[in-house]
């Protein structure tokens, strides 16, 4: 199974998915430096469903969202996020925010971290159930990008 897909395949997968009643949960983010938070979280996004799809954002929406940014570029960023056990597909995006994107994939679930307030959460109107997972305190990539910076001077 190729786990990573564009938009178009991505579209045709989730009307197979769903002919098979398989509950379809979707996340988005910029996935730059990948820790230990972020594997929590897929964990927990993934047991909300049978399928978890990652909405990655492209280099270029990454740039405008954290100025400084992406440490990784996408294709190296869906690589790795593609070799991880809980992520069935990913698709990357270069949208502002990934509301086209869940329109197409129109999951079951939409998840977020802890950040981001329900109400606040794009495409959440589009999703049959919403969820903001609790932020796990200390793992930041920007936190690490410091800390290795000031290891550096």
């Amino acid at each position: 199974m190729k786990k990573i897909q564009d938009r178009k395949s991505l579209k045709k997968i989730c009307t197979e998915l769903r002919a098979e009643r398989k509950k379809i949960v979707f996340t988005n983010g910029c996935f730059d430096i990948l820790h230990a938070g972020h594997i929590k979280y897929l964990e927990k996004a993934k047991k909300l469903g049978d399928v978890l799809i990652v909405g990655l954002n492209s280099d270029k929406s990454v740039s405008i969202i954290k100025p400084g940014r992406p440490v990784n570029n996408e294709k190296n960023r869906a690589t790795v996020l593609s070799a991880l056990e809980m992520v069935d597909y990913i698709t990357i995006f270069s949208e502002d925010t990934p509301y086209d994107l869940i329109k197409v994939v129109r999951p079951d679930v939409l998840v977020k971290g802890g950040d981001w307030k329900k109400k606040d959460i794009v495409g959440s109107g589009i999703a049959i159930k919403t969820y903001s997972l609790p932020y796990l305190k200390g793992f930041s990539t920007t936190e690490i990008i410091e800390k290795i910076l000031k290891g550096i001077k």
